[in-house]
């Protein structure tokens, strides 16, 4: 194991995600580099499953970076995507980039099901601001939240609420999904942290937790926060998310040092500086 801190973390899936990575063991030219743990990795997992697309699932430490990722990805960061071309195998990573290469290049209705993104282009491109406003204000929000401490963190818990009620409300109002019907790229760009918000009850209860308001408590955003509710409720019902997830014990660990503000993977140690998702 290696001397990076944040190294000493358990080291394969667990649950429902260690039965999937059982199922994608076997040699595939298409080959996703992953952390079990990781949230942007689950982005490109989800997007492989919705899509019924064959890849091998390979476990790798982050922050214990082998030969083997670093030569495809020098920052050694997750998920990684090594993708079969005419040249050889060529990487890809950043995660929102990788889903919608995975979903343009796998278009094949008859294989892989209806796109991932809207067929109208004005509906494509709105789609997208909101998964950018994922990465660029709510998942920093998240982490701000997470790891300050005292007045500090209330304000950021403010922000944080904040911006899911701006993102929720651009929402197709009856659903389930962000576009409505249909299941896209908005979803998965969120859901990993949407199934991850026990975090703040679990490390920030003597300081009010979450902070979400309970039905009917919600005063003037009610209905924005019903909505969110039914949203969240239909990504925790999503086969392709709940078999992406493992056990919650094995989490804690991995974000005790973020609650702590010791964490020193890319995204903590950006998140005390002030600067964004990297």
């Amino acid at each position: 194991m290696g001397s990076h801190p944040d190294s000493h973390l358990h080291p394969v899936a667990t649950g429902q995600a260690a039965q999937l990575v059982e199922r994608h063991a076997k040699e595939d030219p298409l080959k996703l580099y992953s952390g079990w743990f990781c949230p942007f990795v689950q982005r490109a997992w989800v997007t492989l499953e919705e899509k019924s697309i064959p890849y091998q699932y390979i476990e790798v430490n982050p922050y214990d970076k082998p030969q083997s990722l670093l030569s495809l990805n020098p920052r050694g960061l997750v998920p990684t995507l090594s993708v079969p071309t005419a040249l050889g195998s060529k990487p890809l990573y950043e995660s929102n980039i990788i889903c919608e290469y995975l979903d343009t290049v796998y278009n094949d209705e008859s294989k892989h099901g209806k796109s991932l993104l809207p067929s109208d282009s004005y509906d494509r491109a709105r789609l997208k601001i909101w998964i950018d406003y994922v990465t660029s204000r709510i998942i920093p929000a998240f982490h701000r939240f997470l790891q300050f401490q005292g007045e500090d963190m209330r304000k950021a818990r403010e922000e944080f609420l904040g911006h899911l009620k701006t993102w929720i409300k651009e929402a197709d109002p009856d659903g389930p999904f962000f576009y409505g019907k249909y299941f896209t790229l908005a979803d998965i760009a969120l859901a990993p942290w949407a199934l991850r918000l026990w975090v703040f009850d679990h490390y920030k209860s003597g300081e009010g937790g979450l902070g979400m308001p309970q039905p009917g408590e919600g005063g003037p955003d009610e209905k924005t926060w019903v909505r969110w509710r039914s949203w969240v409720k239909a990504m925790e019902q999503r086969k392709s998310i709940t078999e992406t997830m493992s056990d919650k014990q094995y989490y804690l660990s991995i974000y005790q040092r973020y609650a702590d503000n010791t964490a020193q993977s890319e995204l903590a140690k950006a998140t005390r500086s002030g600067r964004g998702v990297p």
